[in-house]
């Protein structure tokens, strides 16, 4: 896979489009971009989540554009980290810090925003809801882009051409749930709890904590701790965002 500064040198793009153009005569090319499209609909269950929570709180003519801007923000991204990601993977508590800036962002989105806003303040929510998208997408891509990066086989392009072709298919995923978000507030809650849940497992798997683990237990008792910190994530995330929401909720409701 190329280096984050080969990825930045406009003058290495011409040779990469040139060699994905060459390759588009291959049977392998598109079997590896099936592929990539593939890997990231399965992984990207619980970016629709964010992308969802994060825009259910926008003006309806603004909804599509935070969905679009928001999955094209997180595919941006994936292909940006690709590069790095092997690298990021090994740095001690990036996970733990990167699973505290979840955990904020999971319990955020509990809390209701203002109803009443004028045009201004509906365009400063929707870049708002794209910052949340970008931030939660930066925290959860990072164990996900290495089965994208595997099938990629190190052609950039193709990467990028994969990972764009997707992006429909985020926003329609996106905008099913968000329907159902509409239809079942109580969703909404359990959105948060599985936002929570990703909070725990990014934190128990950080290699200062995993590596402790591994030494002092067996592979059997490691597993069970993973899953009772995904587990206390989950229910921290409830007990935060519920909390926040009730203490903001007077503050809505004009006397």
């Amino acid at each position: 896979m190329h280096s984050f500064s080969d990825i930045l040198d406009p003058a290495g793009w011409s040779a990469m489009l040139a060699a994905a153009w060459v390759d588009m005569g291959r049977a392998e090319f598109w079997t590896a971009l099936a592929k990539i499209v593939w890997i990231n609909i399965l992984l990207s269950g619980d970016n629709a989540v964010v992308i969802a929570m994060a825009c259910r709180g926008l003006p309806a003519r603004q909804r599509v554009w935070g969905m679009v801007l928001g999955a094209g923000v997180a595919v941006v991204l994936r292909i940006l980290f690709t590069g790095v990601v092997a690298s990021l993977m090994l740095l001690p508590y990036l996970k733990i810090v990167g699973g505290v800036l979840l955990f904020y962002v999971a319990a955020k989105l509990l809390v209701p925003d203002d109803s009443d806003r004028n045009e201004t303040e509906a365009v400063q929510h929707l870049w708002r809801a794209v910052r949340i998208v970008a931030l939660a997408d930066i925290i959860m891509s990072l164990d996900n882009v290495i089965a994208i990066a595997a099938a990629a086989d190190g052609r950039f392009a193709l990467l990028a051409i994969g990972l764009a072709l997707s992006i429909p298919l985020i926003v329609a995923g996106a905008a099913l749930i968000m329907s159902l978000l509409d239809r079942f507030p109580i969703l909404v809650w359990a959105g948060a709890a599985l936002l929570g849940w990703i909070v725990g497992e990014v934190i128990a798997t950080d290699p200062v904590i995993a590596g402790t683990l591994h030494a002092a237990y067996d592979a059997g008792t490691v597993t069970v701790v993973d899953y009772v910190a995904a587990a206390v994530g989950a229910v921290l995330v409830l007990t935060v965002g519920g909390l926040w929401r009730r203490a903001k909720r007077p503050q809505e409701s004009p006397v």
